[in-house]
């Protein structure tokens, strides 16, 4: 720990423009994790790249989506060398995340079929290094839960904005207890369970922020999902796609 720095990172957003970055620095905030859904690491990285600057740093990450559609779990890491796929089974990207010696987020844990159920918590306590304890789309019971399983488990926890629309950035955020000037940094800061405080906004905004990123949850899990897994070809986080050489061909679930 260093006294008297306090370092703010909005620890999950999924949309990054313009806005986005202006929101975030007019939120004071230090730092933006970057995790768009169906998008390689590559692209991933060359984006944040471009959006990082003296003010902002923005750290690339991949939420991967393990297991079906119907029974996905999501999964967050930073710090990842590697690309990984989506759609495989939780215990082959969670190996793969220790063998990259990424930092593994859980995202909105328990929350309907999208997440990491408390077994789950228990079988990779090892691998684990951060919860989410408060998501602004989620209603308080989701949140309580949410931040008893992280007490039960000794998780050091996370917060973030969750955003998939650029207004939301910047209601929620994790306040670190140390400078981080890198990827590299934030990963070890996560790793080391660094001190740190979950900050978000609790009145009516809050609540307006719930209201319009349930609507695009809705609308983004429903046709938007539909058309762009069976009708539009093959994603590029398939894991048969030519970019991971055959590597998940076998594990692949789809």
């Amino acid at each position: 720990m260093t006294d008297g720095v306090t370092f703010r990172v909005d620890c999950h957003v999924k949309v990054l423009n313009d806005r986005v970055v202006e929101r975030a620095k007019r939120a004071g905030l230090d730092a933006l994790v970057y995790a768009p859904h169906f998008t390689r690491l590559p692209e991933i990285r060359e984006r944040a790249a471009a959006y990082s600057d003296d003010e902002l740093l923005v750290v690339p990450a991949r939420e991967v989506f393990t297991g079906t559609w119907r029974n996905r779990k999501h999964i967050l890491a930073v710090g990842l060398e590697d690309p990984i796929p989506d759609f495989i089974p939780l215990e082959t990207a969670m190996a793969e995340f220790e063998r990259q010696d990424a930092a593994v987020l859980v995202p909105h844990p328990t929350f309907a079929n999208v997440s990491l159920e408390q077994s789950d918590l228990g079988t990779y306590a090892e691998t684990i290094d951060a919860v989410e304890i408060f998501n602004p789309k989620h209603f308080p019971i989701h949140n309580r839960r949410a931040r008893n399983l992280g007490e039960a488990f000794s998780f050091p926890p996370i917060t973030s904005s969750y955003a998939h629309l650029s207004r939301t950035v910047g209601v929620a955020h994790t306040a670190f207890d140390t400078p981080i000037e890198s990827e590299g940094d934030l990963v070890a800061a996560l790793e080391d369970g660094v001190a740190r405080r979950v900050v978000y906004e609790n009145g009516l905004n809050r609540w307006a922020t719930t209201a319009t990123e349930l609507g695009h949850l809705v609308y983004e899990n429903t046709w938007k999902k539909v058309d762009r897994l069976f009708l539009s070809g093959t994603e590029p986080t398939h894991p048969e796609h030519i970019a991971y050489d055959g590597r998940f061909d076998d594990v692949a679930v789809y």
